[in-house]
């Protein structure tokens, strides 16, 4: 796993995305944490936004096929929610794809449905 910066905007992201694990557990549906994972950012002085649809670019012309974030902060931060045992490749592979189709820079993929813990990977284009 990526080490974060303290003073990063996704280090307080992912500090979001904890209070809520720790707070709900696992077993909830991604609809669930995404409503509470909104309250925590809001809270730490985010802008958010649940759902947005954003145009997916290819070789430069508007496919009118949007992309829907689950979770867009500071209308820069791709946050990709999961409540599944674990992650997998495939989880790894679709932000990289949709940062690379929408032109943001960066993303973070959550998964609250681990019995272990938070599961997070950072992504960056």
């Amino acid at each position: 796993m990526k080490k974060l910066d303290v003073n990063s905007d996704m280090y307080r992201i992912v500090g979001c995305a904890m209070k809520v694990r720790h707070t709900l557990g696992n077993g909830f549906s991604e609809s669930v944490y995404e409503k509470a994972l909104q309250i925590e950012l809001l809270d730490a002085g985010f802008s958010v936004r649940l759902q947005v649809r954003i145009p997916v670019f290819y070789k430069g012309v508007n496919l009118h096929r949007d992309y829907v974030a689950d979770v867009l902060v500071n209308d820069s931060i791709i946050v990709e929610l999961k409540a599944v045992r674990c992650l997998a490749k495939v989880h790894e592979e679709q932000i990289g794809h949709y940062l690379e189709a929408t032109g943001l820079k960066e993303g973070l993929l959550v998964n609250f449905g681990n019995k272990r813990g938070l599961e997070w990977r950072l992504t960056t284009s």
